[in-house]
Order: C-alpha cells, then structure tokens, then sequence
C-alpha cells in the first residue's frame, strides 16, 4: 500500500481523535476514539469502515483553508480504494480497472455479446425458452467457472485484507451485528438520524441509504431467484422457463426492478456529489460498476418482457455478455467493498465488545 496515502490518513485521524466534535456521526468515530496511536492496519480497518457519507467533512471546523487542512472522507477513501487494489489477487487487476474501468466493463460487456451471439448458431436440436438459443449444458460450462473462480480470487483478497488489519477470530455475534448493520445501512442514517448529505452540503436526506438498500436487496432477490431455479432444475427436474408465479420469477421481477432503481439513483447521485471527498482517481470505476450492475438487471427485466418475440437473440447475448462480465470483475470492481466492508463491521463489533469488558 502507498505509506504516503497512510501517513496523511494518520495525521487527520490524530487531529479528529483530539477534536471529537463528529463523535456520533458513525462507526468510524467509536473506533477512531477508542484508539490513541494508530497503525497502518488501524488506518486500513477505519478506511475501509467508512461509508464516505461527508457529514464530518461539511462539520469540520478545519477543512481548507485552515491550516489543518482536514479531509478526511478523502484521506480514507484513497487508503480505502489503494487497500482494494493492494490486496487484489492476481496483483496489478485492481489497478487496472481502477484506472479504465468504463472501457474495461464496455469492452468485454461487447466482446462477450459478441461470442454468445457467434454460439448462437449452435443451436441445441430442441429446448424451450432461452434454451432453444443456447444449450444448459454450454451456458453452466461457461458460468459455473465464471462464478467460482472470481470468489476464489476475492477470497485470497478478503485474506490478505484480515491479515493486513489484524482480524483475529471473529464469533457469531460480531458476523451478525455486522448482517444487520449493513442491512440497515445504519452508517448512512446521519449522526442525528437525518440522513447524510452526499450529495448537497445543505440537504441531509437518506436517499443515498435508501438507493444502497435498493441495490443490496435487489442483488440478493436476484441472487435468490437464481439459486430458486438451479434447486428446481437439479432438485426437482423442473426445468426453465418459469412462470410468473414459480418462486423464481417472484423473485427475480421485483429484485431486477429495486437493482435497476437502487443503482440508476446511486449513479445519479454520483453526478452529484463533489468528487473531491473521495477517491478522485475512481471515480471512472465506481461509475462503470454502477453502470453495469444496471444494465445486469435491466437487460434480465427487457429479455423477460419479450419472451418469444423476434428481440431475443438479440437481448439474450448482451444480457450474457453483462452478466459475464459481472462476474468476471466482481473481484477488482467496487463489488467487492461490500465483502472488506462487512469484515470491518464485524471487526468493530469486536472491539466494542471487547471494550465493554475492559
């Protein structure tokens, strides 16, 4: 990781700990202020406890031009965004789509369209639905690998990280009060409960809370319909397409519909908001990831409404090639700050507990 990024953390972190005037505003303060010296696994586990909501930017006392100089939802965005791209295995990924990450996304969203569009003319003999396009058998050989093998990589990264920051051993309750702060998104709730102020300085609100907790929920509605259909084609032969009412359309219609809202209003807010207050650098990368995931959902909710019309070879590729390329990212995109910053939750309800022991 860049020491020097670390060491301009550090000092914000020394002054904010002496001011505590934002002590309420999140779970960053708790932590900083438990603390008295700070190591550069201290600085990473604070970086990646940050959810860049700005309110203690636009409550400080000693941002510019004072001579203090303090920023810091920046100063923790770039130790935040650097310990992501440091522990990314294989090495040098992350910074390569940090640095082109809309041409990277656009590139292999277009170059796998393609492909699948190519295999479309080996076309299985018989099949219903998306099936008489391409057969099961092609799309689990293409898939299945393409969904592991990028866990194992974020696997290797979420080790480093622990390893990094000094994890230990976590228990049930930490991973759970972790489960339901994200849930919530209680970090973005604002120190008095009125929201953060992201995107205006003047205007707390929780539209940035409630665009997150669209797309989480989403994701995991989606996620769940595909489980749903993989139980029922291996578990019970029940084979695709599904009806309107069969659990996976039940779930996967309203997960596409939160995906595709939860992430064009985060994309929104990101035109927004001031680029300085966080990690200007990747900016083009959070953007081509917002922007995917959109288009993962809104591709799956368009091949859905025209089912046996003549636009579905053209929508079943692209909708493939976004999905593929999903998966394929996952590990070097801004999906995985949901896996480093559940860790880091779980890590801070570890420390309060035992804090409170002390």
């Amino acid at each position: 990781m860049q020491i020097d990024l670390i060491h301009e953390a550090r000092r914000q972190a020394e002054i904010c700990n002496a001011c505590r005037y934002c002590e309420g505003y999140c779970s960053v303060f708790p932590s900083l202020h438990r603390e008295r010296a700070f190591s550069d696994g201290d600085i990473t586990h604070l970086a990646n406890l940050c959810h860049n909501c700005r309110g203690c930017y636009y409550a400080c006392q000693y941002t510019a031009p004072h001579e203090f100089d303090l920023n810091l939802p920046k100063a923790l965005a770039e130790v935040r965004q650097d310990s992501w791209k440091a522990h990314a295995w294989p090495n040098g990924f992350g910074t390569l789509f940090d640095r082109s990450g809309v041409a990277i996304a656009a590139a292999l969203v277009l170059g796998f369209a393609l492909i699948f569009a190519l295999a479309q003319t080996l076309r299985p003999e018989s099949g219903e639905g998306f099936y008489a396009y391409m057969s099961h058998g092609l799309m689990v050989a293409i898939f299945a690998p393409a969904f592991l093998l990028p866990l194992a990589a974020l696997a290797v990264s979420l080790r480093r990280y622990w390893q990094s920051v000094g994890g230990g051993m976590l228990t049930l309750a930490d991973f759970w009060s972790a489960i339901r702060s994200a849930g919530r998104m209680k970090n973005l709730e604002g120190g008095h409960g009125d929201g953060c102020n992201f995107e205006d300085e003047d205007r707390f609100t929780h539209a940035r809370r409630h665009f997150h907790q669209a797309t989480l929920y989403g994701f995991l509605l989606c996620f769940a319909a595909t489980s749903a259909g993989t139980i029922l084609h291996y578990g019970f032969g029940i084979e695709a397409p599904y009806g309107l009412f069969s659990l996976p359309k039940l779930l996967g219609v309203p997960g596409g519909l939160l995906l595709c809202l939860g992430t064009a209003g985060l994309g929104w807010l990101k035109t927004k908001a001031d680029p300085n207050l966080g990690a200007p650098s990747a900016w083009g990368g959070e953007m081509a990831f917002v922007c995917l995931l959109f288009l993962v959902s809104a591709t799956g909710l368009a091949l859905y409404a025209v089912t046996g019309t003549g636009a579905v070879p053209v929508l079943f590729p692209l909708h493939l090639g976004a999905v593929l390329a999903f998966f394929l990212l996952t590990p070097y995109s801004k999906m995985a700050h949901g896996f480093y910053r559940l860790l880091s939750l779980a890590m801070e309800a570890k420390r309060a507990r035992q804090a409170d022991k002390v």
